[in-house]
């Protein structure tokens, strides 16, 4: 979010907490009824579970479905809990069938069958195939209400075909080419229709190097093929390239708001879907398990400067200069991680290619471990006046950045290898690495040089 709209949030919410405390609800509905339903969204995750009801129950209904996708889990859940079945129904009408799969999965057993009761056959059978997909692949994602024509009619067919439609989907860049079998063939740009002659045929001027999307292709490639192709809609296919949807710009957007918002969130070992105003309980049972993790790493490396107990009771500069090294290993492997992670997320680093990564990575770390460990060993010889310290010093510094270079390059693979996430388990599991070997280093350094042990 950029300063400009968080600014703008931030006087939104103002303008509503007062319209509240003064009672000006005609205000406040008329404040909510000039914006968009995500925008609301965001107002409601903002507020106390107590006047978040409030202003929900002034909000317009027929923006209540669009904004429940909008709300994180705890929020939504919150929410659907005060609504009857009669308002959840009203809430659910109107939605896309992709949207409708993602809400559906929150709402009550017996208003989902009433739901599904409702519909005709069609929609019934459209929601069914959405759903029949994992939520985090392109099956999940689409839409299932493409537009088709087929190759051998000519544009002003075309033309007259959507004329009687009198509507296209929302966020319709282009109509899909399909034969007598529902198999894609190709995409029909909505621009050539108002620009080649009426008389050209489809099968002529469509566009076969729009490659369609499989079904189970995951999120993050049809966010990085619509990123590096510039797509506003894409075809969806089968096993049989028979189509099925199209996915969206929009929904790409959400699926990378989503993510960087995982990314930061998991960075802290927290839930992206975090709600600020969660129940006290259920925050601390989310954080206790991270907080626990912390701790064991904690007494890991508690327990390696316990084995160095002599030389820090004689040597006062151990233990001044003691926490420098670990932490710039820290900080130089937190920022291989980094690298390693987004060159990951962007599908530009695995396996065979990791050698050349990691060996950049053991370059960056030899000139900084050398040009810091002088620095630094500098400083230690001019403050403590001894050349020993500043040799233990400078040594362990080189040695840990190099240990924190290759440690921040293999554990994303190893973590990625064994079904983990990166960004989750990566920083603490470095942190760890980084604090024993410093430790480890510096204090059998230390002692070995200043006292004759380790």
């Amino acid at each position: 979010m950029s300063e400009a709209t968080a600014r703008n949030s931030e006087d939104r919410l103002q303008q509503l907490r007062e319209a509240l405390e003064s009672g000006e609800l005609q205000h406040l509905r008329r404040m909510l009824h000039s914006l968009h339903p995500a925008e609301i969204a965001l107002l409601l995750e903002s507020l106390p579970q107590a006047e978040r009801e409030i202003v929900w129950r002034i909000v317009d209904p027929d923006d209540h479905g669009e904004i429940l996708l909008h709300l994180n889990d705890h929020a939504r859940a919150q929410l659907i809990e005060g609504m009857d079945a009669a308002a959840l129904l009203a809430a659910a009408e109107g939605l896309e069938m992709d949207d409708l799969a993602d809400l559906i999965a929150d709402l009550p057993e017996a208003v989902t069958q009433r739901l599904l009761y409702s519909m005709d056959a069609d929609n019934r059978e459209r929601l069914q195939t959405v759903l029949s997909y994992p939520a985090d692949t392109a099956g999940g994602l689409m839409n299932t209400d493409p537009v088709t024509v087929r190759a051998d009619v000519s544009v002003d067919v075309v033309l007259r075909y959507l004329r009687l439609r009198g509507e296209l989907p929302e966020q319709t860049d282009a109509l899909f080419v399909v034969d007598r079998y529902q198999k894609y063939l190709g995409a029909l740009p909505v621009a050539m229709l108002v620009t080649y002659d009426p008389n050209r045929v489809v099968g002529e001027i469509m566009d076969t190097e729009i490659r369609p999307f499989d079904v189970g292709l995951s999120e993050r490639e049809v966010t990085q093929r619509f990123e590096n192709l510039d797509l506003m809609s894409a075809p969806v296919v089968d096993a049989n390239g028979v189509l099925v949807g199209r996915i969206t710009i929009d929904d790409v957007v959400d699926v990378i708001r989503d993510e960087a918002e995982r990314n930061l969130m998991t960075l802290a070992g927290l839930d992206e879907e975090e709600d600020i105003f969660a129940p006290v309980l259920a925050s601390a049972r989310r954080r206790a398990v991270w907080l626990g993790v912390q701790l064991l790493t904690a007494f890991i490396a508690a327990r390696v400067i316990g084995l160095f107990e002599a030389p820090l009771e004689k040597i006062v500069a151990l233990a001044v200069l003691m926490p420098i090294v670990p932490s710039m290993g820290g900080v130089a492997g937190t920022q291989t991680l980094t690298v390693m992670i987004r060159a990951m997320a962007l599908g530009q680093i695995d396996i065979t290619n990791a050698y050349y990564m990691l060996r950049k990575e053991i370059g960056v770390a030899m000139l900084n471990g050398v040009l810091w460990a002088v620095i630094v060993a500098a400083i230690a010889i001019v403050w403590f006046h001894s050349v020993d310290i500043g040799i233990a010093i400078a040594v362990a510094m080189a040695v840990n950045l190099l240990v924190a270079a290759a440690a921040g390059v293999g554990l994303p693979l190893v973590l990625r290898r064994f079904g983990i996430d990166p960004a989750l388990a990566g920083s603490v599991i470095l942190t760890t690495v980084t604090d024993v070997v410093g430790f480890a280093v510096f204090l059998g350094l230390g002692g070995l040089i200043l006292l004759g042990q380790i």
